[in-house]
């Protein structure tokens, strides 16, 4: 065991119930969301019961801060692990109540049967059959009360259980009661370890492999935090993210008195109406976008640090850090869930094209992109009309190139110090000059859609150019793109499936390209069938010479070949059949990767 790095402990959960009820062991996420089934809390008394292990909880404890007045404030230890199986001993011993998922406050009673003569029958998940069958004790943090007279309640129970041994009852009851001196493990770490290692532990330690998140020491950190309004901040974090995705859960928000006093709660009401699904950031997300357009840092390791009064020059913890670093936070977070800025915000996203979560595949670009758009609002240099365009250049150019994919925490710091440094524009046209050069545009890009994933950045921001040039749908006058990602919503082949496999081509990594796929209407796909496009695009010409319509709606010439230049639809199609395939996919690649250069210079 090195000292150093963290103490190994034994505490009775008596001892834990204590430290938690008077704040010197803090839980930080009891207010939000129990989410184990009411069975795991009935299997967890019972392996107390009988003297199983139940794993341990580790704590992480804050560091000492010197204070203004040159005294030290002690640091509280903090639950980073354990919190489901802690919240549970609250509830089914102390009798406490704990939110569930939609945060609604709520009993667990767990029953206990003294008499059972099958073991493993003795505890239960109350329910109304254990308040009528008085063999059954129906909530057990009765017998943990403070005011629990024993001898008085045995008297009771053997007068409705006459037949009982009272000797074997007393032994039992006593076997309940010694739950509370059942000794837990637990793994304190030392304040000293940087996140990187206080997550290398937790890893190695938790037997499931559960990756904490930077997120989630934030989280706990804001939880810990009673001076500076830390408790509050975290709730409102945890309701906008709530509400994003579920705006009728607003009435539960209006029965929290405490989280209704605070500054918070009217900037957040306007989610109660909101069921656009564009942006639906989780609190990592919400608090990625507030550290970093505030501290112009990247990285979520910092402001776990910061919250915890870091110097990063003398490394000591200073409480007027922890002030600043909570006053910048709590900017941060009301400009992250002011109506107007993520209103316009998501507009932007839409006006780029954007308009189906569909066409989004990386939750860390709009996290970018929603923090340099509050970056800019700040800057004196960009006029206020440019924002939003610069914010939709940005997002398809580190969408294109896959930018805060691979390391994307240290990607965003070395973006944010060079805008820091550079000033944006200067960083833009930098960034435009070294990644979107003629050869990205004329060879990468063609590559990078040469795959069959549908969800592929490249082809994302195709169907997003589509709809930016508000273009038709193939063979028809008059149906978006954008209309048929709202409503039907699905993708089909130029040259059907069912024909390339027909005539050999049976790999689904070839038949998939998504140079192969377009949005087509219903009655359009219905009429092409399984036909080679020789044959139906031979007919939709046919059409324009006769004018009788028998595919799709265009009956022009010159509307029909339009047509094929909005879908990026090779000219000679209507010769082509399976052995024109491949020389197809390269010439669409081609002119897909035109259309997004096209689009994106006009954004």
């Amino acid at each position: 065991m090195n000292g150093e790095k963290f103490t190994l402990m034994q505490y009775s959960i008596n001892a834990i119930l204590g430290l938690i009820e008077i704040n010197n062991f803090v839980i930080p996420e009891i207010q939000r969301p129990f989410v184990w089934k009411r069975s795991q809390v009935r299997d967890l008394i019972d392996s107390l019961y009988n003297g199983y292990p139940t794993g341990y909880i580790i704590t992480w404890q804050n560091p000492d801060v010197r204070t203004k007045d040159g005294g030290i404030a002690n640091g509280k230890k903090v639950l980073i692990d354990g919190q489901q199986r802690i919240a549970a001993l609250m509830a089914a011993i102390a009798g406490l109540e704990v939110l569930d998922q939609d945060f609604n406050k709520d009993r667990i009673r767990i029953a206990f049967n003294p008499i059972a003569e099958d073991e493993t029958k003795r505890f239960a998940v109350q329910d109304a059959s254990h308040l009528k069958d008085k063999r059954w004790i129906p909530d057990i943090s009765v017998v943990f009360s403070v005011g629990f007279k024993q001898h008085a309640f045995e008297n009771e129970y053997i007068k409705n259980n006459p037949s009982v041994d009272p000797e074997e009852l007393s032994e039992t009851i006593l076997k309940l009661k010694a739950i509370a001196n059942r000794q837990i493990g637990v793994i304190e770490l030392n304040h000293n370890l940087d996140i990187d290692e206080v997550t290398e532990i937790f890893i190695r330690i938790n037997s499931k492999g559960t990756e904490l998140s930077q997120s989630d020491f934030v989280m706990s950190k804001m939880a810990s935090d009673t001076a500076h309004g830390g408790g509050l901040m975290r709730k409102a974090v945890d309701y906008f993210c709530h509400l994003a995705v579920k705006p009728e859960f607003y009435p539960q928000i209006a029965h929290d008195d405490e989280f209704q006093a605070s500054p918070y709660a009217d900037k957040i009401k306007w989610l109660a109406n909101d069921y656009d699904e564009i942006y639906d950031p989780d609190y990592g997300d919400m608090l990625r976008v507030s550290f970093m357009h505030q501290f112009r840092r990247g990285k979520l390791a910092d402001l776990v640090s910061l919250l915890s009064g870091r110097d990063f020059k003398t490394k000591e913890f200073r409480d007027d850090i922890v002030e600043d670093s909570y006053a910048k936070l709590g900017r941060g977070i009301m400009n992250f869930i002011n109506q107007y800025n993520f209103a316009q915000f998501v507009m932007a996203i839409k006006g780029a094209g954007f308009v189906s979560h569909k066409l989004l595949n990386s939750t860390m670009t709009l996290d970018f992109a929603y923090t340099l758009y509050l970056i800019l609002l700040q800057d004196k240099t960009i006029p206020n009309a440019q924002i939003k365009r610069y914010v939709q250049k940005w997002f398809v150019l580190a969408t294109l190139t896959s930018r805060y994919i691979g390391s994307p925490e240290t990607t965003m710091d070395r973006d944010m110090r060079s805008i820091e440094e550079k000033g944006f524009l200067n960083f833009m046209s930098e960034t435009e000059a070294s990644n979107l050069s003629d050869t990205f545009w004329n060879i990468t890009l063609p590559q990078n859609l040469e795959t069959s994933s549908v969800n592929s950045p490249a082809f994302n921001v195709f169907l997003a150019a589509q709809i930016n040039m508000n273009c038709n749908s193939m063979l028809m006058n008059g149906t978006k793109i954008s209309d048929l990602i709202n409503i039907s919503g699905d993708v089909h082949h130029i040259f059907p499936r069912a024909y390339l496999k027909s005539n050999g081509v049976e790999s689904k990594t070839k038949y998939n390209q998504v140079a192969n796929y377009i949005y087509l209407d219903t009655q359009v796909n219905k009429a092409i069938s399984d036909d080679a496009p020789c044959v139906y695009f031979s007919k939709a010409i046919h059409q324009c010479e006769t004018g009788h319509i028998i595919l799709g709606n265009i009956a022009d010439i010159n509307a029909y070949k339009k047509n094929l230049e909005e879908n990026c639809i090779p000219d000679g199609i209507e010769k082509m059949t399976v052995e024109s395939y491949d020389d197809f996919l390269v010439k669409r690649r081609v002119l897909m990767a035109k259309m997004i250069e096209q689009y994106y210079n006009k954004l």
